[in-house]
């Protein structure tokens, strides 16, 4: 009796230990390797610089009648080494970026593979199925286990209709429960020696991503149901009446999304992430010689001009587009941007407000090569999908389609459609009220920026406490409209403003860097020309920033904290710094500057009182070299910005 007990333990744990499968993949540099076993379901542990970050986290995909990564069986492995370049259509960072790494191919039995990527600075994996017919998606199993207890950085909603604008909030992954919100993507994982930030890529035809809480150090993908039926509340939202029990209904060939972990050492790092252009699917739309980025002027925070050059009454007519339009030529910036109001009703994008007179308008841009962008609630677009026929008709260059506040599989799916037929038309796409660009605007490069932060619309309660660690979350994950640029700022306990006379908070300086900072292929002039006047060397500096570099090097940096990046278009250098509501003393060294040669820089610095009155700043003009190195001093919510050029 013991013999065949002990007989058919050693049998089973033969069998246990045949059916586990180990396979690991190394980036090229040999310091990030993910090991994957396959038992019971697919596990896999990360290692970076001889730390184990992740262990035991384990994937899968909840299909009504399977489930991906159960059991699974390995039909074959493959490992291959990619190396190319990429040349990004918008290169919000780097006109060129490296794409090398290691693929991790295995082919499952049941239909499907699952790709990993594995770089020098992070890794990503996806599933990809080969199933007949449609197929419905119940849920995904992702969850990640810390090795070691962190601090989080996480956006957490009330739920899963949010324009994706709350304040970061930092977290113990010990105390972070599963009675607790949840967090949006991106989310940033804070270890003593690394940091990863982790978020997703190439999302289309599937629901958006949350994360919550496992309890234990450990957190999981969350997703909403698709919606089957809803009703339309109001000009701009929706109510959904009914869900189906799936999340995704979708074919049962194609790939699903990236989810991606870029592993820093260096804080900067994070504000240089590559892993968006990486990860980026294909521009379908064939030529974007029609698509053109740059600054745009905006009237909904600063819409009423005022001063002895305005000699009209100021509001929502021809007048005062005419104004900005003007400013707009005088200045180099290509766009001008109309918010609400420019349509006698929301609901009609065909009749216009007579006090605007379109028609005249769009002429007279066009003759100073100031194209015309309109916003408009998304449910009138999706009433209305033939407008980018008449709009393209009409001479309209944009559209800022606001208030989605979803990333359901209908709404990310509504992405698309708007896009796709925006394309046709060669309108260009700013879509607000948004959630984290996800792949759309490399596929349709129409597309271009986002909203989705908690920008300059939010006056007092944008904050630089919480704008610094923009850099090294959301602006990480794509282009971020933030709508910058105030003239008018003021220290965070002494703000005042709403339209129309808005104001940022942090001082000038601080207001004047974060143009060079954030990115965004189409960059709000968020201020009145008027003002823009008044500030001449401001204005002047801010229209000459552009939105698409050659090079980007974040020159120091903490996360959340502060940060100083130097970006390069052509032989032109800015700079940008900023920090948080801690004053701070740098030494800035410009040794990525051309050797043996000498340079004009035109600074921005807070002023003496700049601590307490937001709005003092000091103007500088000096020589400068690879050599030198610079002391700048930032005021608490302060900030430091320059433009470099070759002297003549």
């Amino acid at each position: 009796m013991k013999k065949t007990l002990s007989l058919a333990m050693l049998l089973f744990t033969l069998t246990v230990a045949y059916a586990q499968k180990r396979v690991s993949a190394i980036s090229p540099d040999g310091q990030v390797k993910v090991t994957v076993t396959l038992s019971d379901r697919i596990y896999y542990d990360v290692e970076s610089h001889g730390e184990k970050l992740f262990q035991q986290c384990h994937i899968g995909m909840v299909l009504s009648d399977r489930t991906l990564g159960e059991k699974p069986v390995l039909k074959g492995k493959r490992v291959q080494t990619v190396s190319e370049t990429i040349t990004p259509i918008h290169p919000l960072k780097s006109s060129q970026v490296q794409n090398n790494y290691t693929l991790l191919t295995l082919t499952m039995g049941g239909g499907y593979k699952v790709e990993w990527r594995v770089y020098n600075d992070g890794l990503a994996y996806r599933f990809l199925t080969f199933l007949k017919g449609d197929i419905e998606v119940m849920g995904e199993d992702g969850t990640w286990q810390l090795s070691t207890p962190c601090r989080l950085v996480l956006q957490q909603p009330n739920g899963f209709k949010t324009s994706c604008e709350e304040n970061y909030s930092v977290v113990n992954s010990a105390d972070w429960k599963s009675t607790d919100k949840m967090s949006e993507l991106p989310i940033l994982v804070m270890g003593e020696r690394q940091k990863v930030l982790i978020s997703e890529f190439d999302l289309f035809d599937y629901p958006g991503t949350f994360l919550k809480s496992n309890d234990g150090n450990s957190f999981s993908l969350i997703q909403p149901k698709t919606p089957l039926e809803y009703e339309d509340q109001g000009d701009r939202s929706q109510k959904i009446l009914r869900e189906a029990d799936y999340v995704a209904k979708t074919s049962g060939t194609r790939s699903f999304p990236w989810r991606y972990m870029l592993i820093t050492q260096r804080d900067g790092q994070l504000a240089e992430n590559a892993m968006p252009v990486r990860l980026a699917p294909a521009n379908v739309i064939g030529s974007t010689d029609w698509i053109r980025v740059g600054q745009t002027c905006w009237d909904w925070l600063n819409g009423i001009p005022y001063g002895p050059d305005v000699t009209f009454k100021s509001g929502i007519n021809l007048d005062t587009y005419k104004y900005f339009v003007d400013f707009a030529a005088r200045n180099g910036v290509g766009y001008m941007l109309m918010d609400e109001g420019w349509a006698l009703d929301t609901r009609d994008p065909f009749h216009t407000n007579p006090e605007v007179h379109l028609p005249e308008l769009i002429a007279y841009a066009a003759g100073k090569d100031v194209g015309i962008i309109v916003w408009l609630p998304w449910l009138t677009v999706e009433h209305h999908m033939d407008l980018f026929e008449r709009f393209e008709e009409w001479g309209i260059r944009g559209v800022k389609i606001d208030f989605m506040d979803r990333h359901d599989q209908w709404m990310v799916n509504f992405y698309e459609r708007v896009a796709r037929e925006a394309a046709k038309h060669h309108i260009l796409i700013d879509f607000h009220g948004a959630f984290h660009p996800s792949g759309l605007d490399y596929k349709y490069p129409n597309v271009l920026t986002y909203e989705g932060v908690r920008g300059m619309e939010y006056n007092g309660s944008c904050r630089p406490d919480n704008s610094v660690w923009l850099p090294f979350l959301r602006n990480a994950a794509g282009p971020m409209d933030y709508t910058p640029g105030s003239m008018l700022c003021y220290q965070p306990e002494r703000h005042h403003g709403n339209r129309p006379i808005c104001a940022g908070v942090g001082t000038k300086a601080f207001n004047m860097a974060v143009f060079v900072l954030f990115e965004s292929n189409l960059q709000m002039l968020m201020d009145n020309p008027c003002r823009y006047d008044q500030w001449p060397d401001c204005r002047d500096f801010l229209t000459s920033v552009p939105v698409n570099w050659d090079e980007t090097r974040v020159l120091a940096a903490e996360a959340g904290q502060y940060i100083v990046t130097a970006k390069r278009k052509g032989n032109r250098w800015f700079i940008g710094a900023i920090t948080n509501s801690t004053e701070r003393d740098l030494q800035l060294r410009l040794d990525f500057l051309d050797p043996g040669r000498e340079y004009h820089m035109t600074s921005f610095a807070d002023g003496i009182n700049a601590h307490v009155m937001a709005m003092d700043y000091l103007r500088q003009e000096s020589k400068v070299s690879a050599v030198t190195t610079l002391p700048i001093h930032l005021a608490r919510n302060g900030g430091w910005c320059a433009s470099i050029d070759e002297s003549h």
